[in-house]
């Protein structure tokens, strides 16, 4: 089954500022109305999905925004692309509450939420929040699995014909979720563990690796295709996605001057990446492997070239994060010089 090539925007809901390069590196702090505000211009530029990450403590002063709340606000405020939470914490919310509020932001959006739902993955968070967490993921998939059957029973749900639940787990008792969301959501997972492969094989729509080098991620998606035939499905039926940073620059004099002053907003304590050095004093015209292996980064003609390698291994959806936001010269560039040669 051949998917579209489509792009996402990761909407950057907290600060990691500088020299760790992680997701956004070049927000000095968390600022909510610049974050919306890119949110709002990729959607109108022509960005296909868009995501938010789903924790309660991450980045700079642990200050992120609450990734349901935030992706209810993009609903009202967007037009086309579709809309997801990287990683839905299943432990945050109870699955029946989950599933309303599915329902309830596909209805405010037009029907254009992925679900792309995940036991969680940082134990303090939900400690600290009082929430439950299962040490292993053994343990978790079960209630994942279980929370995912009990809301598809509530998307079919009528007045008169309720929901009763008597799970391990989950109960409810005459339960109804009306209105249905506009479309079933499709139903993504994420990582390379064989539990989650086995559950993506048996219920997923898509399956989403984080960055990784190359090698590894032809690892992760032979040891899906495998999950898939032990279950007796087509691997391809899977749409594939990759979430990955992105720098992109008209040129190299213009992606180290970039880069440059992203890494200038390391706080004093933080540790700096010196192995670029040689690179950024121009020594050396050969991108880092720190950066190359599991980025797309260079020119347009650099990301168009690597974008192609990844569609030779089967991924076709693309979950940007823009190590540059909140400015909107990647972003732009991007959406101009890169996407178009994917479009029909």
């Amino acid at each position: 089954m051949d998917y579209p090539v489509r792009f996402g925007f990761c909407v950057p809901i907290f600060a990691q500022p500088g020299g760790l390069l992680f997701r956004t590196p070049n927000f000095p702090a968390l600022d909510v109305a610049a974050a919306l505000n890119i949110a709002r211009q990729a959607d109108t530029l022509g960005y296909d999905s868009l995501w938010v990450a789903d924790h309660l403590m991450l980045g700079k002063d642990a200050a992120i925004l609450e990734g349901w709340t935030t992706l209810a606000a993009l609903a009202g405020s967007t037009t086309q692309a579709q809309l997801g939470i990287i990683h839905q914490a299943h432990f945050f919310r109870h699955p029946a509450i989950a599933a309303k509020m599915i329902a309830t932001l596909d209805q405010i959006s037009g029907g254009r939420f992925i679900y792309f739902i995940d036991t969680g993955t940082r134990p303090a968070e939900h400690h600290a929040y009082g929430l439950p967490y299962p040490d292993t993921i053994e343990e978790r998939m079960p209630y994942l699995l279980e929370g995912l059957e009990l809301a598809r029973q509530l998307w079919q749900s009528t007045e008169a014909n309720p929901v009763t639940f008597k799970g391990r787990y989950y109960q409810v008792t005459d339960a109804v979720c009306t209105p249905h969301p506009v479309r079933t959501p499709p139903i993504w997972f994420g990582e390379a563990h064989p539990v989650t492969l086995d559950a993506c094989a048996r219920y997923g729509q898509g399956w989403n690796s984080v960055p990784a080098p190359y090698d590894e991620l032809q690892r992760r998606l032979e040891a899906l295709r495998v999950a898939c035939a032990r279950a007796g499905r087509d691997g391809a039926t899977i749409e594939k996605s990759l979430e990955i940073q992105v720098l992109i620059a008209p040129d190299r004099a213009a992606l180290r001057q970039t880069l440059r002053r992203i890494l200038a907003q390391t706080p004093p304590a933080a540790a700096r990446l010196n192995e670029l050095d040689a690179w950024l004093e121009d020594t050396t015209d050969e991108i880092p492997p720190l950066l190359a292996d599991t980025w797309l980064i260079g020119t347009p003609a650099d990301v168009r070239a690597q974008i192609e390698r990844y569609l030779d291994l089967g991924f076709s959806h693309f979950m940007l994060w823009f190590v540059d936001a909140p400015e909107t010269q990647g972003l732009r560039l991007f959406i101009r010089e890169v996407a178009p040669a994917f479009r029909s």
